[in-house]
C-alpha cells in the first residue's frame, strides 16, 4: 500500500463524521460533500505525518471551510433553506438525512449568523470545547462561548421541541453515569413513569427485550449495564453508543420531555446506525 493509499484509507474512516458536521452546518448535502472533499484535498497537500490528532485536524478544516461557505452564502443573500435545497443526488436518501437531523432545526439554523451557527453546532451538537472552537471562528474562547449561547437562545426560542440540547445532553450524561454505577434510584428519578424502551429487530437478536414499559422495569434494564456505552449523536441529538472494538453495535436514542426520559429506542440495524449516528 502506498503512502497516498494509506492516507486515503485513514481519511475514509472519518468521512461519515465529517459529513455529519458539514451537513449540520450547511443544511445542504451537496455542499457538505464539497466541504468534505475540500478537507481531503487539504489533507493530501499537508504533511499528514505531523498531524497527531487526525480526527480533530479534519474537523477543524471542515468547520473552517463551512464557515467560509456560510459567509459566502450570506453575502450572496441566498434563499432560505428548503427541502429542495436539502436534496442532493439521491433525493430519497437526503430527505431521510434531513429527517434524522430535524428539518425544523436546519431551518432555524439558517437564521443564525455564520459564526454563531458554527459555534453552536460544534459545541452543542458535537461537544467540542470552546478553546478548540475559538481559533476556527477567530474569537477568544469566551467570545466563542457567547456566540454559541446566542445561537442556542435563538434555536430555543424558535423551536422549543429541539432547542434545549444542553439540557438533553446533561440528562443523557446523568443517565449514563447512573447506569454505569448501578444507581437504580438515580435512574428511576430520570425516567417518566410511563417510559417505553423499544428495540429494533437487530437489537433483539443481540439479546435486548423488544419492549419494556414503566420506569421501574426500565431502570432494572439499564442499572449497571452501560459500562461500555459512550456519548454519541443519534438522530442529531445527544444519545449513547455501544461499540464492539471499533464497530458500532447499538445506539440508544432518547426522547426527553419535561426534563424526564419518556422513550428510549435501541438501534442495532447496520444501515440505520450508519445513517443516524455521529461521533
Amino acid at each position: 500500500m502506498t503512502e497516498h493509499e494509506y492516507l486515503a484509507e485513514r481519511f475514509e474512516t472519518h468521512r461519515a463524521h465529517l459529513r455529519a458536521v458539514a451537513y449540520r452546518m450547511l443544511g445542504s448535502a451537496d455542499e457538505a460533500d464539497d466541504a468534505v472533499q475540500e478537507a481531503w484535498i487539504r489533507l493530501s497537500r499537508a504533511d499528514a505525518g505531523r498531524v497527531d490528532n487526525l480526527a480533530g485536524w479534519l474537523t477543524t478544516v471542515v468547520a473552517r471551510v463551512c464557515l467560509d461557505m456560510l459567509r459566502s452564502r450570506k453575502s450572496r443573500r441566498e434563499e432560505p433553506l428548503s427541502l429542495h435545497h436539502v436534496a442532493g443526488n439521491d433525493p430519497e436518501h437526503e430527505v431521510l438525512l434531513a429527517d434524522s437531523v430535524g428539518l425544523a432545526m436546519l431551518v432555524v439554523l439558517e437564521t443564525l449568523a455564520p459564526a454563531e451557527r458554527v459555534a453552536f453546532v460544534l459545541h452543542d451538537l458535537f461537544g467540542l470545547p470552546f478553546d478548540e472552537i475559538a481559533p476556527i471562528v477567530g474569537r477568544t474562547p469566551s467570545a466563542a462561548r457567547q456566540l454559541a449561547s446566542r445561537g442556542r437562545r435563538r434555536v430555543r426560542g424558535a423551536d422549543p421541541a429541539t432547542g434545549d440540547l444542553t439540557l438533553h445532553r446533561e440528562i443523557v450524561d446523568a443517565f449514563l453515569a447512573a447506569s454505569r454505577g448501578g444507581d437504580f434510584e438515580g435512574l428511576l428519578a430520570m425516567l417518566d413513569p410511563d417510559v417505553v424502551v423499544r428495540a429494533d429487530e437487530a437489537a433483539v437478536k443481540l439479546g435486548a427485550e423488544r419492549e419494556v414499559r414503566g420506569a421501574a422495569a426500565a431502570a432494572r434494564t439499564f442499572a449497571g449495564r452501560a459500562r461500555a456505552a459512550q456519548p454519541a449523536l443519534v438522530n442529531g441529538v445527544p444519545g449513547l453508543l455501544w461499540s464492539h472494538g471499533s464497530s458500532p453495535r447499538v445506539a440508544f436514542a432518547f426522547t426527553i420531555r419535561g426534563g424526564t426520559v419518556t422513550a428510549i429506542e435501541l438501534i442495532a440495524d447496520p444501515a440505520r446506525l450508519a445513517d443516524q449516528v455521529g461521533q
